[in-house]
């Protein structure tokens, strides 16, 4: 039996929901329905609560300084509940020459910190005499043309924090769009920054520089998926355990064929991962510049520990490859928002695998979790055993941004624009924040309410933080 519907949305992770919630608050009359191929919403969004530690096995949440995400948080009575983590207040650290090595936020402070000598800190101003390179350099490449080889191991902590991926794969015009154009109109990324700084003020908008927070939520991030699918009614505006597994332009609009029968509709939005949007479209479509982007995985192996055991204060650190140790970094959950641990306990997430290290989740886990241990035992200075120890895996893979991801990119505004109805966001396009899914999301239901195509945004310049 086939069911009309004015939107289908294929995809019920933190994408697919923010379509839905947009939908409802522009039109409640609008009827959509989400395609969800899970038992539940929330696609790489997930909490694990055991023995008291209160653990992330997809994203650690998320920073406040978008405002879309700033919207759905009040719209959902979320504002009420977060909790913050600013960064102002707390450090964090990159391993780098065999020890931990605090990265202050601010550029007077990185500028009098001695993380690197005065000839590399004068090479790095010295990007204001580099021309741009051409083509779609790999993010290490453009590194150390404008900055120089000492800012290396920094950018790879960045990127590794961000990608789990290798720099010298990822494509800075794909990571960074908003800087790569502003060093290519203007010559350089330091006269870009200034420019816009001027520009600002001329205009009585100079803002004043203020660090956002990491924001999250006293049981987890799974409180946000949890929250947005509240008012959903499953069998009626929601369905789980329904992967869609073919879609059709027709001319009323779009049939989706599904493991639970078919659904028409005049909007179609692929909210799915990247990956599962362009397998759907190899239907419509055989022009892709290509079928699929790589993805990566991660594991984390999570240690609580009993009094006695303190960890620095901050966030936690990152490892550059060029120390080769086993992990990618940890983060101290229990220094970041409080109710992470039992009382007196604390507890960190350490992160395994990623582009470079895939071999490692290949591991049994009693050989991955020895292997994470007397890494940070080491790193952290711990000579006592942990109470609590678990290994989380996601499901879900990490997009890599890297060679053609921009071409790519072109082509998916240019099949929105061909295909009357049609949008595509999720996991992947245009990032893989929480902000940048929230923000297209925001966009595309925009969109379907104005009649219009959701293509790609502005390309924003957004600022590195560890």
């Amino acid at each position: 039996m086939t069911k009309q519907f004015d939107t289908i949305i294929i995809g019920g992770g933190l994408s697919g929901l923010t379509v839905a919630h947009k939908l409802r608050l522009q039109d409640p009359e609008h009827r959509f329905l989400i395609l969800e191929k899970e038992s539940s919403t929330g696609g790489v969004i997930k909490t694990h609560r055991e023995n008291g530690y209160i653990t992330e096995i997809g994203p650690h949440g998320f920073l406040d300084n978008c405002q879309e995400s700033k919207d759905i948080l009040s719209e959902t009575g979320l504002d009420k509940e977060r909790v913050k983590a600013p960064l102002i207040d707390f450090v964090r650290y990159v391993y780098l020459r065999g020890k931990l090595q605090c990265i202050p936020q601010t550029p007077l402070k990185i500028s009098m910190a001695p993380i690197m000598s005065f000839k590399d800190k004068f090479r790095v101003l010295g990007e204001i005499t580099q021309s741009p390179l051409e083509g779609e350099p790999t993010v290490a490449k453009w590194v150390n043309h404008r900055f120089g080889k000492a800012m290396l191991p920094f950018a790879d902590a960045v990127f590794t924090g961000t990608y789990a991926g290798d720099f010298d794969r990822l494509s800075i015009d794909a990571v960074m769009p908003g800087v790569r154009a502003l060093e290519k109109e203007h010559g350089s990324v330091i006269r870009g920054v200034i420019a816009k700084m001027l520009a600002k003020r001329k205009q009585g908008k100079s803002e004043k520089i203020a660090m956002p927070a990491m924001t999250s939520f006293p049981n987890g991030m799974a409180r946000l998926p949890e929250r947005l699918t509240e008012p959903l009614q499953e069998g009626i505006d929601l369905h789980l355990n329904c992967t869609a597994t073919h879609i059709e332009k027709i001319d009323s609009g779009w049939n989706v064929q599904t493991v639970q029968g078919t659904f028409t509709s005049t909007n179609l939005v692929l909210a799915a991962p990247t990956n599962v949007s362009l397998k759907l479209m190899k239907s419509i479509s055989s022009d892709m510049p290509q079928s699929r982007i790589p993805e990566t995985w991660i594991s984390t192996v999570v240690f609580g520990f009993g009094p006695g055991v303190t960890l620095p204060p901050g966030f936690g650190y990152l490892t550059p490859e060029s120390e080769n140790r086993f992990t990618l970094g940890s983060l101290f959950s229990s220094n970041m928002f409080p109710g992470r641990a039992p009382e007196g306990h604390v507890v960190f997430e350490t992160l395994i695998g990623g582009r470079r290290h895939p071999e490692r989740l290949a591991l049994d886990q009693d050989e991955m979790v020895a292997k994470a241990l007397a890494d940070v035992q080491e790193i952290l200075d711990i000579h006592v055993q942990p109470e609590y120890t678990t290994v989380l895996r996601s499901d879900g893979g990490i997009p890599q941004l890297e060679q053609g991801y921009t071409e790519l990119l072109a082509w998916r505004d240019e099949q929105v624009k061909k295909f009357d109805g049609l949008h595509i966001c999720g996991f992947g396009w245009e990032g893989i924040g929480l902000n940048d899914m929230m923000k297209s999301a925001t966009r595309v239901a925009q969109a379907i309410g104005a009649s219009t195509t959701s293509t790609s945004g502005e390309a924003e310049v957004k600022k590195v933080y560890f």
